[in-house]
């Protein structure tokens, strides 16, 4: 991996997040508090340079995300802007918006996959979740439009303490969609997740219930459904290589076009990034300062540098660091090795008897 001497891997993927705009409101977003208006987007003109760039730096696929991108008027061009660069598209979407005519216009571009959010397996669950009456139904109602268009779905279900009991229901609504892949992706508390993090906490419990109904649904449905769990990072003994590392393997272009070394990095105070309407992509990517801030291990603190984990998970996430310990050069709470993990437990401890979901600070919508 790189670091000061060693030379830096060109990216692999790109997160295009086309808006901020979104009809859904969910608790648990991870896009910033502070949302991007919508004069302030890339045209889909100059995604297809940003798209242009990324194929020529090294990238492979990119996923199309938001806010909902579906709110983009111009989706369809921006798909093929991406399919003209010669990248796999992934749409990441909440399937509000979307119609059959819509998802068979989309495909004609040169959408390659679609990656359906599912906020419970009930509409009244979801629609709470979502704060979008109906919407639930929608949600299938698209889901059977993109099986019909023989586009590859996964299913996307962002759990939490409200819903992390359904995960047997989860399984069965991918299957019954025709989702080839379902990601159970348990709450990753930044943005408006982090302003609600007391109100989505799952307990201990819930989470070793939670893996022990994955394993034993991988073993029933093997050869049916791939099943991808992202646990709660509080909850682990040892952190994960947050993004394969900052600054390796990907990268995420905000709506304004700002680009980023992770979802979260706005979060880090003094850190400054570069725009790829003003500075090119690959610059950003090989000389930027904040890509550099946290690559490789050379700026890892003690007990990091000297730990032979050193290489596998670099330190864990820098955000989370900020969000617990109020320093994003810290080790991640998340590792039992350091003194932040006491924090971190004693959060855990205060979050036990948190209110419900009534409590939750809910998205704005982006206009």
């Amino acid at each position: 991996m790189p670091d000061g001497s060693r030379p830096v891997p060109p990216p692999i993927a790109m997160l295009a997040e086309l808006t901020h705009r979104c009809p859904l409101s969910c608790p648990y977003c991870s896009n910033p508090v502070d949302l991007a208006r919508r004069e302030a987007e890339l045209t889909a003109g100059q995604w297809a340079d940003v798209f242009g760039q990324a194929a020529a730096l090294g990238v492979l696929q990119v996923h199309l995300s938001g806010g909902e991108p579906a709110s983009r008027r111009d989706l369809e061009e921006i798909v093929a802007a991406a399919r003209e660069a010669g990248l796999y598209a992934n749409l990441i979407t909440s399937g509000v918006g979307l119609t059959p005519e819509r998802i068979a216009a989309l495909v004609a571009a040169g959408m390659d996959h679609v990656q359906l959010s599912v906020q419970g397996t009930r509409a009244e669950t979801a629609d709470r979740v979502g704060g979008y009456r109906g919407g639930f139904a929608r949600k299938m109602a698209v889901a059977e439009a993109i099986a019909a268009a023989g586009v590859a779905l996964t299913l996307n279900a962002v759990m939490h303490r409200h819903n992390l009991d359904e995960l047997p229901e989860i399984f069965d609504l991918a299957e019954r969609l025709g989702a080839r892949r379902v990601e159970v992706a348990c709450v990753q508390f930044q943005g408006w997740a982090l302003e609600n993090r007391a109100v989505l906490q799952p307990t201990r419990d819930q989470v070793e219930k939670a893996k022990r109904l994955v394993a034993e649904a991988r073993a029933a449905r093997q050869g049916r459904l791939v099943i991808d769990f992202v646990p709660p990072d509080y909850y682990a003994d040892l952190p994960k290589a947050c993004m394969g590392g900052w600054g390796s393997t990907g990268l995420n272009v905000a709506p304004d076009g700002t680009v980023l070394p992770c979802h979260a990095a706005q979060t880090i105070p003094g850190m400054v990034f570069a725009n790829v309407r003003e500075v090119p992509l690959a610059e950003i990517w090989y000389r930027g300062p904040a890509f550099a801030a946290f690559r490789g291990t050379d700026w890892m603190p003690e007990p990091c540098r000297s730990c032979d984990r050193r290489e596998v998970d670099f330190g864990g996430c820098r955000c989370q660091a900020l969000a617990v310990l109020g320093d994003a050069s810290a080790p991640d709470p998340v590792c039992r090795r350091t003194p932040g993990r006491a924090r971190l437990d004693q959060l855990l401890a205060n979050e036990g008897n948190a209110p419900g979901l009534e409590a939750a600070r809910w998205r704005r919508i982006g206009g």
